[in-house]
C-alpha cells in the first residue's frame, strides 16, 4: 500500500512543481513528513544531504532515496517513475504543439508569471531546511559563513560541502 501512496504522492509532486528539484522540496517535505509521516524532519534533512552530494537531478535523486527509505527498492522505482512521468507527458505534449504556440504571447506571459513562483518555492525550501538544520549557534555560524563564501566569494559548491562536512565532524 505504501508503494501506491508513494507513487501517487510523487506523481502529484511531479505534476505541480515547476522550476526543478529545489522548487519541489516544499511539496516533497509536506507529502513525506506532514501528510504521511513516513520520515522525521531529521531523516528528511539527512536524505537531502545525500541527495545534494549525489550526481543527478535533485528531484529524481530525492524520489529515489525517499522511495527506498519508505518502501525499499519497489518504492524507489515507483517514486522515481512517478516524479518524472508528468514532465515526460508535458514535454511530449509541448513538443507536439510547440510549432503552433511558440510565438504566442499567452505562453510567454504564463512562463513570465511562473518565474516568481519558482523563486518563491526555492526560497521556501531554503528557509524550511535552514530552520530544521540550524540546531544551535555553531550550526548557524557555519551556515552564515558558508553562505557568504558560496554566494559572494564564489566558493565552489563541492568545496563548500567538503568544508561543511569537515568542520561539522570536528565541532559536532
Amino acid at each position: 500500500m505504501n508503494v501506491l501512496k508513494l507513487f501517487i504522492s510523487f506523481l502529484k509532486i511531479g505534476a505541480f512543481s515547476f522550476g526543478g528539484g529545489y522548487a519541489m522540496l516544499p511539496l516533497i517535505r509536506k507529502e513525506i513528513i506532514d501528510v504521511h509521516g513516513w520520515l522525521t524532519t531529521k531523516e528528511f534533512i539527512d536524505i537531502l544531504a545525500v541527495v545534494e552530494m549525489t550526481p543527478g537531478p535533485v528531484a529524481i535523486n530525492s524520489a529515489t532515496f525517499l522511495g527506498y527509505k519508505v518502501a525499499g527498492i519497489l518504492g524507489s522505482v515507483a517514486a522515481t517513475i512517478a516524479v518524472v512521468l508528468p514532465s515526460i507527458v508535458i514535454i511530449l505534449s509541448i513538443a507536439h504543439f510547440l510549432s503552433k504556440v511558440k510565438d504566442s504571447p499567452y505562453i510567454t506571459w504564463a512562463f513570465t508569471g511562473i518565474r516568481p513562483v519558482v523563486l518563491g518555492l526555492i526560497a521556501s525550501a531554503s528557509i524550511t531546511v535552514a530552520k530544521d538544520a540550524v540546531i544551535d549557534i555553531k550550526s548557524l555560524i557555519l551556515m552564515v559563513i558558508l553562505f557568504y563564501l558560496t554566494s559572494f566569494k564564489k566558493l565552489h559548491p563541492i568545496l563548500t560541502i567538503v568544508i561543511a562536512g569537515t568542520v561539522g565532524a570536528f565541532i559536532f
